[in-house]
């Protein structure tokens, strides 16, 4: 063979070979991309399943606080029917000492739940109350108001407003969710738990004869007497 012939063959193989590195090269540079796309969205799933778990997490927490454990399930205005046996209850009042249902065996009770002393609606109720407390005691019919309030605000309430209707103190809610009177309220799109304004006149057999849920305090008093005096 010619040098002529050798060098052309020489420079033909160094050819080929250059093409197969460049080829090889390309699918390296080609793979390595893939395997760097596939990390990046795998990452990026990873991520967006982390926000979407934080933000969950946060919902759920927020949900929790805001019902308090033991009553997120109970809804609102759960508890006895009319014509139902009236639940027990003892509870320490204003003044001093506690009062039982019990305590009224024999006689008819009227029991206001109002959701905070000194509040404006919860005022108007009790001075209502207080107003025909006369013509209660002459229908044979006793009056107790009831909320969450300490026996302090409950003395100091009375005492503001010269109320004679006693006040009891249910800080557990025990009464409260006896009587269905603690439940889910919503104000202005929040939801959370609380007293809804209820009443109840209990005969003197002890069963309950009416009942008053979501309360509108205007006239109210005057319906309930009324009620009274016809049993």
């Amino acid at each position: 063979m010619s040098k002529k012939t050798r060098k052309k063959s020489s420079n033909t193989t160094g050819k080929r070979a250059a093409t197969k590195v460049a080829r090889a090269a390309r699918r390296s540079t080609g793979t390595s991309a893939a395997k760097t796309r596939a990390a990046a969205a795998k990452t990026k799933g990873k991520t967006a399943a982390a926000v979407r778990s934080q933000a969950s997490h946060k919902a759920d927490s927020k949900a929790l606080k805001s019902k308090p454990v033991g009553s997120a399930t109970k809804a609102p205005g759960a508890g006895p029917a009319e014509g139902a046996k009236a639940p027990a209850f003892s509870l320490p009042r204003d003044g001093g000492g506690s009062v039982s249902l019990k305590d009224f065996a024999g006689k008819k009770l009227v029991l206001f739940f109002y959701p905070r002393a000194d509040t404006p609606g919860c005022t108007r109720e009790a001075i209502d109350f207080t107003r025909l407390s006369s013509a209660f005691a002459d229908a044979d019919t006793a009056v107790l108001g009831i909320s969450a309030d300490t026996v302090k605000s409950q003395e100091s309430f009375r005492n503001k407003h010269q109320l004679s209707v006693p006040l009891l103190s249910d800080e557990q809610h025990s009464m409260l969710e006896a009587y269905g009177a603690w439940g889910e309220k919503s104000m202005y799109g929040r939801t959370f738990m609380g007293i809804i304004r209820t009443t109840v006149l209990v005969d003197s057999n002890g069963k309950i004869a009416r009942l008053w849920r979501h309360v509108k305090v205007d006239g109210h008093a005057d319906e309930v007497l009324a009620a009274a005096r016809s049993l």
